[in-house]
């Protein structure tokens, strides 16, 4: 892809490259002047002495490898254009490096960037500040860098820490997440129970994995983003030795049932402390559309909470059939549609038969990138009804695994996502083939046809199995609806 008009005449010839999230909230901070020391994207060299040592090649310590990942056609490009998904043209990179990840064979480039304008993306951009742009505090600033709400817990904390210190505070919201914009208005919600003088200023900086290595490596992280907005000290759940700045963790507090307050252990009798809400039970009650309690959390979290996980009854679903052809889907998927309706309560979309050849197939082929394309287009669509609180019903093939999770993956951000496996055998699927499909395929006038000339890789990740040469179509249909409806999306009959 060319770099489109907007760009002075020397770089509109130039390639142009769309990072992915990660990439583009690393390239952001990258042209913020918050990843100081680093001036672009990392070499092949100093990522594998981040991996393994947590340092860049000239020993400066460094958390986690910042790296652009490219389509090989690149690879062979002096500079390229960096740009938003809009296309907005952000950045020139000077290719440094052209390399090859041993893990993952992916290609990356290296190289340092020039800056063509800030980044205008994202929720609550307006909130946004480079670290250049604000006044260097008086004393110490102690940091809340975070992807979560402050409740009640934390809030406490927090101020019993930063009075401790005679500390300004500045809260971080890390986004990324499912719900940035909850996250950063449940933090507004709360601001006039920060210290006075709070800042909230929000910052593009993604999960990059889980697990306690990984945990680790973006708690440095954090503090040195912190370190970046002048902060002194950040709050953390645990200490953590060589970190940019001070980790400050917080004495243990819990809710004194007797007085009615969150305050230090140390000063509740044992039998007066209050269990602390779980996070599996917070999501129970947030499922079943029950208040959050008010000595758990502020009214304005509470509100938050609930509208970025809605009770299941009208949180928006993806029920996503997938088997060989003939297996039923279609048959199911329009019962289930049929069955909902009926019901009530819901507004449903089917995603099936000539709908989606036309308005979303048309000029398709069979080859493997055509049909998991098609998946996709597919997945993009359910995702937004799901988004917006509806029901979207699909059936198609779906062959392969990776495509399905990757769909998984999109409508699983935005609601919840079902997958029904129907699977009826090949022998019978041939058997019911009244389009002569199958015989055509194994005469070879179909090719790579599913189950014939090309794979169908089984799910072990449905949620339900269903086998319609055992089952009438409405006997299915009933195993869905009553999935839904033991799952609390559905109400009963």
């Amino acid at each position: 892809m060319t770099a489109e008009a907007g760009l002075p005449d020397t770089l509109r010839d130039l390639p142009a490259c769309t990072p992915d999230p990660v990439e583009l909230a690393d390239l952001e901070l990258l042209l913020a002047g918050v990843y100081r020391p680093l001036s672009g994207f990392l070499g092949s060299f100093d990522t594998a002495m981040v991996i393994a040592g947590g340092r860049l090649s000239d020993g400066t310590p460094w958390p986690v490898p910042v790296t652009l990942t490219v389509p090989k056609d690149l690879t062979g490009h002096e500079r390229i254009v960096l740009q938003d998904p809009e296309g907005v043209p952000l950045a020139v990179l000077t290719v440094a490096e052209a390399w090859q990840d041993p893990t993952t064979q992916a290609w990356r480039l290296a190289g340092p960037l020039e800056g063509l304008r800030a980044p205008a993306h994202g929720p609550f951009h307006a909130l946004r500040r480079r670290p250049d742009e604000l006044d260097p505090a008086e004393g110490n600033l102690l940091a809340v860098a975070t992807r979560e709400p402050l409740h009640r817990k934390q809030l406490g904390q927090l101020r019993q820490v930063a009075e401790r210190l005679s500390a300004q505070v500045l809260v971080l919201p890390l986004l990324g997440g499912e719900h940035d914009e909850s996250l950063v208005r449940a933090l507004l919600g709360v601001r006039k129970e920060l210290p006075d003088g709070a800042r909230i200023i929000p910052v593009p900086l993604p999960a990059r994995g889980t697990g306690p290595e990984q945990d680790e490596r973006d708690v440095r992280l954090r503090a040195h983003v912190a370190a970046a907005y002048g902060a002194t000290h950040l709050l953390a759940d645990a200490e953590l030795a060589g970190t940019a700045i001070p980790l400050v963790v917080p004495e243990p507090w819990a809710y004194d049932a007797d007085v009615e307050v969150w305050r230090p252990v140390a000063r509740i009798e044992p039998d007066h402390v209050q269990a602390e809400l779980t996070r599996e039970r917070l999501h129970e009650l947030l499922d079943a559309g029950e208040p959050v309690p008010d000595w758990f959390t502020p009214p304005a979290v509470a509100a938050e909470l609930a509208l970025a996980r809605p009770p299941k009854r009208s949180r928006g679903i993806t029920v996503f059939f997938t088997g060989l052809s003939g297996s039923g889907k279609s048959t199911i998927a329009r019962g289930l549609s049929d069955a909902l309706i009926e019901r009530g309560g819901r507004t449903v979309t089917l995603l099936d038969g000539d709908v989606v050849r036309r308005m979303l197939s048309a000029g398709l082929t069979f080859s493997r990138a055509d049909r998991d394309l098609n998946i996709r287009r597919i997945g993009f669509v359910a995702a937004e009804i799901t988004r917006h609180g509806g029901t979207a019903i699909c059936a198609p093939i779906a062959p392969y695994a990776a495509t399905r999770a990757e769909v998984r993956r999109m409508v699983s951000a935005v609601g919840d996502f079902i997958l029904v496996h129907v699977a009826t055998p090949l022998e019978e699927c041939e058997r019911r083939d009244r389009k002569g499909l199958y015989a055509k395929a194994r005469a070879g006038q179909i090719p790579e046809f599913t189950g014939i000339s090309d794979p169908y890789e089984e799910p072990d990740d449905a949620d339900l199995t269903l086998d319609t040469s055992r089952m009438a179509p409405q006997e299915a249909v009933g195993k869905v609806v009553d999935l839904l409806v033991a799952g609390g999306w559905v109400r009963p009959a």
